[in-house]
């Protein structure tokens, strides 16, 4: 008899195989849910509702280092961002590089979440800005928020303002009470409220008047990909059986080798319409986006360096601490 649990995931082309049931991990039916990540994050760290999910890196850290064992960590990564690229500035603010958010009013979802944590530690060591010098205006209330979930207590020295709940991120920018957006959500789920399109606002622009050349000045100077959300499965599913684990992570190397193969697909109709330089299709065919502790050690010491330095946890955080014993080695 196969061991059932309960999934929650968001849908992208490296999950939907598992979802769509192409990929079926070995010894494990799964009854998967898709929920969007802002939502998904809150339900476990509050109730616990699945067997395994998807899951906040930062929120991981930050529970575990407050004593949360609910939860083993399992090197699968869904998401990944340059995440900073996406900073929004109002067009009037006079924003014009990093180091002029020094002293702005600054939106964000969650304060703690894995985008927000990225983004401050990049602006912090490439740019010089430190998350002291921005005044923060946070829109999840402490009932719908990971912050909820974790305890999360403002750092020393950080300004964190709560959103009025009759308000958001998107109507505080348009207004022009706040001048810049770490991490812009509109989608609809049970802890995000903003609905205006900032991203195609006339008021509103991304910070680096490139963002995919900042992300690849950033990837060709760092090695660093940033991953934003890991997976995990209750920690007593994992004691009693163990080879959940690397089955699940077996499943999704498969289901990320299928996305990969459509990708390489699309990439080579491209370049033969001419529509894509070789130099480019080389580029795409790099497998940067891996699973497992050894391709992502860098990543994920990074993020944890970044957590402690920003007061979000007491100590660095080792990755044996928030992952499986049986996939440090993977």
């Amino acid at each position: 008899m196969k061991l059932q649990l309960s999934l929650a995931i968001a849908s992208n082309p490296r999950t939907w195989p598992i979802l769509d049931g192409t990929v079926k991990p070995d010894g494990i039916d799964l009854v998967p849910t898709i929920l969007h990540p802002s939502e998904m994050f809150w339900r476990q760290l509050r109730f616990a509702d699945f067997d395994a999910s998807e899951m906040s890196v930062s929120s991981l850290m930050m529970a575990r280092a407050g004593g949360d064992e609910r939860w083993v960590g399992m090197p699968i990564f869904t998401t990944r961002k340059f995440f900073h690229t996406e900073i929004l500035v109002r067009r009037d603010s006079k924003i014009e590089t990093a180091a002029d958010l020094k002293g702005r009013r600054v939106g964000v979802p969650e304060y703690q979440q894995t985008a927000a944590l990225w983004t401050r530690g990049v602006l912090q060591h490439e740019f010089g800005v430190n998350q002291t010098e921005m005044e923060f205006w946070m829109e999840r209330v402490p009932t719908h928020s990971h912050a909820g979930g974790t305890g999360f207590k403002p750092p020393p020295g950080v300004t964190i303002h709560q959103i009025p709940i009759e308000k958001s991120i998107g109507s505080m920018t348009v207004s022009g009470e706040l001048e810049a957006v770490i991490h812009y959500i509109r989608h609809d789920n049970l802890v995000d409220r903003s609905k205006i399109d900032l991203n195609n606002h006339p008021d509103v622009k991304t910070l680096f008047p490139d963002p995919i050349a900042e992300g690849v000045r950033f990837f060709r100077k760092t090695s660093i990909y940033p991953i934003n959300h890991g997976m995990v499965v209750r920690r007593e599913i994992a004691e009693k059986h163990p080879w959940v684990v690397l089955n699940l992570l077996k499943a999704f190397d498969k289901a990320a080798a299928i996305a990969d193969a459509q990708r390489m697909e699309q990439v080579d109709y491209h370049v033969a319409s001419g529509a894509l330089s070789q130099e480019a299709a080389k580029a795409l065919r790099e497998p940067v986006l891996r699973h497992g502790i050894k391709a992502n050690r860098l990543i994920l010491e990074t993020a944890a360096q970044y957590s402690l330095e920003q007061g979000l946890t007491p100590r660095l955080m080792r990755l044996d601490e928030l992952f499986a014993k049986s996939a440090m080695d993977q």
